[in-house]
């Protein structure tokens, strides 16, 4: 799925968040454009590496240094064809946290720390087990899991239940929290005992006549 500013604003972003996803997103896209085209650059430049090769050793016979040009560049071709495969599955990585729900911030981190070593990509260039590797990130990385839906409030639970976790009693208990940020996030978890419990709903007015 695309990302795209109708997505976004779909889940109910603002056009501040929107516009900062999107920056994010072209930076990350472009700086992975550009690591491409400098594997790509290594990867054509090979056959005239090869060719030089092959002078090279035709010049170093007489000095016997033969065998440690060819090792220099086979060690160069390996680093070449490392570079290429690891963008290649970085790609499809990237793919597959995307199909996983992870936000851009999640997804930066899941190819900064993945084990390349681990992951094998088929004929396609996919990555081979799909399944098992979304499962593993969403696992791993739980914070970075985007929220596409806001679920409404639970009828079962009495309204007077409503945003107090049972930690507080009253709210002169959490104004004596020193640290704001704890302070704030007790508050919002204890909202009940700041507005008071919700008015019951008891079904209209009563309509009994009276004599």
């Amino acid at each position: 799925m695309a990302l795209t500013r109708t997505l976004l604003k779909g889940l109910g972003l603002t056009e501040e968040q929107i516009g900062t996803i999107i920056d994010a997103h072209a930076e990350t896209v472009n700086g992975l454009k550009e690591q491409l085209d400098r594997y790509k650059k290594d990867a054509e430049a090979l056959p005239g590496v090869q060719a030089e090769l092959e002078k090279a050793k035709e010049d170093a016979k007489k000095s016997g240094d033969a065998a440690k040009i060819q090792k220099a560049f086979d060690e160069y071709k390996a680093e070449v064809q490392a570079k290429e495969a690891k963008a290649a599955k970085e790609t499809a990585l990237r793919k597959i946290a995307k199909d996983a729900g992870l936000t851009e911030a999640g997804i930066a981190k899941a190819v900064k720390y993945a084990d390349y070593d681990g992951l094998e990509l088929d004929e396609k260039g996919d990555l081979k087990d799909a399944k098992g590797i979304i499962k593993n990130l969403k696992e791993e990385w739980p914070e970075h899991i985007a929220k596409q839906s806001t679920k409404g409030a639970d009828t079962s639970t009495p309204p007077g239940n409503q945003g107090n976790n049972g930690k507080y009693s009253s709210k002169d208990e959490i104004m004596k929290i020193k640290d704001p940020v704890q302070r704030q996030k007790a508050i919002g978890e204890n909202i009940v005992l700041f507005t008071g419990p919700a008015p019951a709903d008891n079904g209209g007015t009563d309509t009994d006549n009276k004599e």
